[in-house]
């Protein structure tokens, strides 16, 4: 059944906060999605390239997902229980261990905070500094890691830092992999660290993500990661990968970082976790720093009963074996050889991170709006990152059949062919 809302159509704009974002650019009222569809109440169909910000990573409303809810909701299944033992919450963590963890060799307490990424990165640092008596953790340039306080601190992007209106403490920012053409950013941090009048106070953690969504795909190498893993254990500093975005399967494997050849201490998770777009996150934790003691980090709302279910249909479904990751790998080549068809339109283009978490810097935030705009107008939901927007940003679900993959390529190439002989024209329409 479609919802036919009997609102006031201006009702956003009259009664809804300025803070509100993604609607602005994509001004339709959405109803109903299916799979790696939107569909409006005009009767209209899009495209998903955005898929929540990789919150759907598995699409709308997956069936098996979807029955499970429904069956769990209507046999009147427990729908809160703060941190109560819950029947849900024993068999996702039954899962998650025999699923995620003991195939890749992790052993990991899982800390469930409350339901945005945002708290699974303030309970990281939180227990980082609790853990080693020290307060400076090393974050670095372009990382986005949250608009909380804490997480704040550690975010590079100066509009978010700048709507905290309070001084953000309790980071050094570094150069991230390859911020400076020429210069071994590993190097930098292994000098500074090294360096007792460097001014770098001894970190709590260091924490990156080896894919910076937000900060414009920047992806980093194997060796960056590693290197940076080995430092913050010589420095007596807790290794802490931020796999929000970047998890479940975005970058080709569930988690980001598992061919680098690292085991961080903590891993922040939420976005896809839960499976179904429901509200979910994780702080992963080896055992020997689980320090925390009952309620010392909480959140009322710390294990979402429904998002159990969910998450647990979804690692049962599509991690059970390597066909699911087979998929994304073939889906991975396809979306580089199409972006490089794409990319070709624009003189100076850079192509951006991994797997199915792939873009192009087309150059300008101006150009990069046109051609999702253009696309918006076409039937295709995309958008940007980077420092300035300047990055169009593929975020289909990764079980976006192949022919739909095609339809969305197809729309951004035509995109690229009307921008690049006039962008201006896109922009100002």
């Amino acid at each position: 059944m479609t919802t036919v809302s009997t609102a006031d159509p201006h009702i956003f704009a009259n009664r809804e906060s300025e803070a509100r974002s993604y609607c602005r650019t994509f001004d339709v009222r959405f109803t109903k999605a299916k799979g790696s569809y939107l569909h409006t109440d005009e009767g209209d169909k899009y495209i998903d390239f955005l898929a929540g910000c990789s919150s759907l990573n598995y699409g709308h409303n997956d069936d098996d997902m979807k029955a499970a809810l429904i069956d769990h909701i209507t046999a009147d299944g427990i729908a809160h229980a703060l941190d109560m033992h819950t029947a849900v919450k024993a068999e996702f963590l039954q899962t998650f261990q025999d699923v995620i963890l003991k195939p890749r060799g992790l052993d990991y307490q899982l800390m469930f905070t409350g339901p945005t990424g945002a708290n699974a990165v303030e309970a990281a640092m939180k227990l980082a500094r609790k853990v080693t008596g020290r307060h400076n953790v090393i974050a670095f340039t372009n990382g986005f890691h949250g608009v909380t306080m804490g997480a704040l601190a550690a975010t590079g992007n100066s509009y978010h830092r700048e709507g905290g209106a309070l001084p953000l403490q309790g980071v050094t920012r570094l150069p991230y992999d390859n911020y400076i053409d020429g210069v071994n950013s590993a190097d930098v941090l292994e000098k500074m660290l090294g360096d007792a009048s460097s001014g770098v106070d001894a970190p709590a953690a260091i924490m990156l993500e080896t894919v910076q969504g937000e900060g414009g795909l920047n992806a980093a190498s194997p060796e960056f990661v590693k290197r940076v893993g080995e430092l913050a254990k010589k420095h007596g500093a807790l290794f802490i990968i931020d796999d929000i975005q970047a998890g479940c399967g975005r970058t080709g494997t569930f988690f980001s970082f598992e061919e680098m050849g690292v085991t961080p201490d903590i891993v922040t998770m939420a976005k896809s976790i839960s499976g179904f777009g429901l509200p979910m996150a994780l702080t992963l934790i080896k055992s020997e720093h689980d320090v925390f003691g009952p309620a010392e980090h909480n959140g009322t709302f710390r294990g979402n009963t429904h998002a159990f279910v969910t998450a647990t249909v979804a690692l049962k479904k599509f991690w059970s074996d390597d066909t699911f990751q087979n998929e994304i790998k073939e889906k991975s080549e396809l979306l580089t050889r199409r972006l490089t068809e794409f990319a070709g339109y624009f003189p100076g283009h850079k192509m951006k991170g991994r797997g199915m978490f792939q873009g192009v810097d087309v150059g300008s935030g101006e150009t990069a709006a046109a051609v999702c705009k253009y696309c918006f107008e076409h039937g295709l939901v995309i958008e940007t990152s980077g420092p300035n927007d300047e990055v169009v940003k593929v975020l289909a679900p990764l079980t976006t059949p192949v022919e739909v993959l095609e339809q969305g390529f197809a729309t951004m190439l035509d995109a690229a062919r009307i921008v690049s002989a006039a962008p201006e024209t896109i922009a100002a329409e």
